[in-house]
């Protein structure tokens, strides 16, 4: 069963530009996953410091391999001195 989450993440003012750039290259990474079926990186247009990951995976297996990967955990690891707040991580289902 597919698996959709919404991350919000927001970083401390000072730190946007490089929190962008490393979420960018979370992207670059996470499509290539064989079950990552999306993965979408916003940035709000009102607050800058928010970025939004509109996420889809084929099952929990692949979503669990996700956060295995070494470039994930050592992302939180770093992403801890550069978030303002903890990430906020909504597990949805799709209703239309």
């Amino acid at each position: 069963m597919k698996i959709h989450l919404t991350v919000i993440l927001k970083s401390k003012t000072e730190n946007i530009e490089l929190f962008a750039s490393k979420l960018k290259e979370l992207v670059t990474q996470s499509t290539k996953e064989a079950a990552c079926l999306q993965y979408d990186l916003h940035q709000s247009k009102e607050d800058p410091s928010i970025f939004i990951f509109h996420e889809t995976w084929k099952d929990k297996e692949g979503l669990d391999n996700h956060n295995q990967q070494s470039y994930i955990q050592e992302f939180f690891a770093t992403a801890k001195t550069l978030l303002e707040v903890e990430p906020i991580v909504y597990s949805t289902s799709r209703v239309a």
